[in-house]
């Protein structure tokens, strides 16, 4: 199984930044999860996503520093994160990985990752 540092080693913070931005060109006009994030705050959304990428990879502390915990689920449960709501958001990543070319060890590492993450975040029953 890869790691985190191969991860890093691959594609470098830079990858995982391009990534997340183009995680958040999807994500803008999504018609399921775009309403989840605050309109007048995209680049903060993208920033928080990205520093916490940056503290779980790379081990750079700005995120904690800034915001403490992650938290994860706390900070999401305002939202309604069911089945679709995470398959899409794993659709709109998996684009983003594509168009940034992260594959090999990192995008296998990553893949795993996501959908750890995005099935944790889920906060409605699997027949809601």
């Amino acid at each position: 199984m890869p790691t985190e540092q191969q991860v890093i080693d691959q594609i470098g913070k830079e990858g995982i930044a391009a990534m997340v931005a183009a995680f958040y060109r999807r994500a803008k006009t999504d018609d399921l999860i775009g309403s989840m994030y605050p309109d007048d705050d995209w680049e903060g959304s993208e920033a928080r996503l990205r520093d916490f990428l940056f503290f779980r990879l790379a081990n750079d502390p700005k995120y904690i520093l800034e915001r403490g915990h992650p938290r994860l689920k706390m900070r999401h449960l305002p939202f309604r994160i069911g089945i679709p709501e995470r398959d899409r958001w794993l659709s709109l990543m998996s684009a983003a990985m594509d168009e940034t070319a992260i594959t090999g060890e990192a995008r296998e590492f990553l893949d795993g990752f996501f959908l750890q993450v995005a099935d944790f975040m889920r906060n409605q029953p699997e027949h809601s």
